[in-house]
């Protein structure tokens, strides 16, 4: 069985020729696995540094308070601070493990720290951690 692009008769195949919409296809995958970790943005905060900075679990809250105090944001979604204790009793209503991570720059004021923590105790929350980051290796 030969393949050719004309019959014996002369006439020409009308078969669809797959292989530029193949390498069409291959260079949208690439470009698409390229652009997009870009779109993936989170938010800028400037933690504390020491020396011990785990957080384990596979269903963990993450308060982030940035710089901009308006918002704060919960598993980088932003909530209207003065919403936030409503939004933390509808998460945690039906959890066992109570317990919130909390991100904070150093640039926040410690007294607006210890408000959202006081508010995160007031909604029921057993647990607060506060997260900071590792200092850079020596």
């Amino acid at each position: 069985m030969a393949f050719g692009t004309q019959r014996t008769d002369g006439d020409p195949v009308s078969e669809i020729n797959v292989t530029p919409l193949v390498d069409v296809m291959l260079v949208l995958l690439v470009i698409f696995m390229i652009t997009t970790p870009l779109f993936e943005r989170g938010i800028d905060v400037n933690l504390p540094q020491t020396a011990t900075s785990n957080i384990s679990g596979a269903e963990r809250i993450i308060l982030t308070i940035p710089k901009d105090k308006n918002y704060i944001y919960f598993n980088s979604q932003p909530v209207n601070r003065n919403l936030m204790k409503n939004y933390l009793q509808q998460i945690f209503r039906n959890r066992s493990d109570k317990t919130v991570y909390l991100f904070a720059d150093k640039a926040v004021p410690y007294g607006d720290v210890l408000t959202v923590m006081d508010e995160v105790k007031q909604a029921g929350i057993e647990t607060v951690g506060l997260a900071t980051e590792p200092p850079p290796p020596k």
